[in-house]
């Protein structure tokens, strides 16, 4: 596992910013605004309860309009960073900052299967292949499930994910769930992965990614998963999902202001229900319906980096999309666009990078496609180290000893050094014979003999039986 870092000053790494301080301020001002005098709506008692408790004005049943004191007293208590690790409990990642780690996304309704090129349903094994990529590609620092199964029990499906993530990789995992009641038996599994309730609050290696409807509309299922995550001392990242020109106006910073008054809602209610309870905030935003289309892109420029901006100036973790495309097929769309977004991501500093390897926005998943974004990962890493031009780096003492006349192929300051520079994978960089003689394969057909080949080979470190078995109980006797 690696970590790409921007806005590292001593090696002079990269580093961009879309959004001043001051554009930021008025933001979060903005939101401000929007929670004391327009208010949102909230499904749940109990978040009723405890933000009328707490000093908000609570009219209609529940509307409620937050205080912006609650707020700066949420900021006071809430991490500024969030630790996962892996299902063995060593920290595997340390969301804040410019630290960026990459992974997969949740529930795809589709795959293009890379064996037949078939667009299809995808069923649990796309998941199982799908998660088992994820374990042995070195730049994947995280796994989602990447698909939605059609061949389990619909109602059960996220436990059937949950299950599938446990037992086929060591790395974090982020969950999503349909249901309040799937997050309690994703939660209880992970407790029985980690030897209990205390070692998973203590080495949480797993985190819950919240779909809410809007920023001003919060679904009774959100907010239960909310509370019990935070009471649990679970990381989540609480995502309302305003789309401009439909659910909030159609320009950027207005969408932006009515998805993170949202998110202040559920960063408030997260603190009054457990002071320190972890919370990540969403790193996209400014999303618009395309009215051409009436889908909405994953990959428009316009809501890419301001929110990530906006987390670094709240001092928040981010949880963001990268790796992505539009596109139906692997083919030259999709290798842009996820090299375009992955690219911005890394410059701005987004902390958990989700979406990797995401086709058709997001209905359709490719294993393929996941591999030529580790590759395109593996390059970013070595672009954003920044350049060290340290003395031992300069070698004045080898250019004087080799001189105008000589030459360095052979000498042992370049047999110690060349293994230091970047070399692909994928990418091809050899002669057009070469390349010739090797089958004159394009990208896709060597990412697909790549997966092939990691499937193949790569063994992931299984869970025990009994542990294995416990976990298997729960999916089978689901929490009602």
């Amino acid at each position: 596992m690696t970590k790409i870092c921007s806005n590292q000053y001593a090696m002079n790494s990269p580093h961009a910013q879309k959004l001043s301080d001051d554009q930021s301020q008025k933001l979060y001002w903005a939101c401000l605004e929007i929670l004391e005098h327009t208010g949102v709506r909230m499904y749940e008692q109990e978040a009723l309860d405890l933000l009328k408790k707490a000093g908000a004005v609570v009219t209609d049943g529940n509307r409620v309009r937050i205080p912006s004191g609650l707020v700066e007293k949420a900021f006071s208590t809430v991490p500024k960073s969030v630790t996962l690790c892996d299902r063995n409990g060593n920290p595997a990642i340390r969301a804040g900052g410019y630290r960026s780690y990459f992974g997969t996304g949740s529930d795809c309704l589709h795959i293009l299967d890379h064996r037949t090129g078939e667009y299809r349903d995808s069923v649990l094994q796309d998941i199982v292949e799908g998660i088992t990529l994820c374990d042995a590609l070195e730049h994947i620092d995280f796994a989602m499930c990447m698909f939605l199964p059609s061949d389990v029990q619909q109602d059960i499906a996220d436990r059937y994910q949950m299950e599938a993530m446990l037992n086929n990789t060591t790395k974090p995992v982020i969950f999503v769930t349909t249901e309040f009641s799937g997050a309690v038996d994703a939660v209880k599994m992970a407790e029985i992965v980690a030897g209990g309730e205390r070692e998973l609050k203590q080495n949480p290696f797993t985190a819950c990614y919240i779909n809410v409807t809007t920023g001003l509309r919060h679904n009774k299922e959100a907010l239960q998963k909310l509370l019990y995550l935070s009471d649990k001392g679970i990381p989540l990242t609480y995502i309302p999902s305003a789309q401009g020109g439909v659910t909030a106006p159609v320009t950027v910073a207005a969408t932006m202001a009515v998805n993170n008054a949202g998110v202040l809602a559920g960063l408030v209610l997260s603190q009054l229900k457990r002071e320190g309870a972890p919370y990540i905030f969403p790193g996209w935003g400014g999303n618009m319906l395309d009215m051409k289309t009436t889908v909405q892109p994953y990959c428009d420029p316009e809501k890419r980096a301001q929110a990530i901006d906006f987390a670094h100036y709240l001092g928040m973790p981010s949880f963001s999309l990268a790796g992505c495309s539009e596109s139906k097929l692997v083919d030259q769309q999709a290798a842009a666009e996820a090299a375009l977004s992955l690219f911005t991501d890394a410059l701005f500093g987004g902390n958990l990078v989700h979406d990797v390897g995401y086709l058709e926005s997001g209905l359709c998943g490719s294993l393929p496609q996941l591999v030529i974004c580790d590759e395109i990962l593996s390059w970013l890493e070595a672009f954003m180290k920044g350049v060290d031009v340290s003395d031992e780096s300069l070698a004045l003492d080898i250019i004087d000893e080799v001189g105008p006349d000589g030459q360095h192929i052979n000498s042992d300051h370049t047999l110690k050094n060349y293994k230091k520079r970047w070399y692909p994978q994928l990418f091809e960089r050899a002669s057009y014979n070469v390349w010739q003689r090797k089958g004159s394969k394009d990208l896709g057909q060597r990412a697909t003999e790549h997966v092939d080949t990691i499937l193949a080979e790569h063994k992931v470190e299984p869970l025990p039986k009994d542990v294995a078995n416990a976990v298997h109980a729960i999916v089978e006797k689901p929490t009602a």
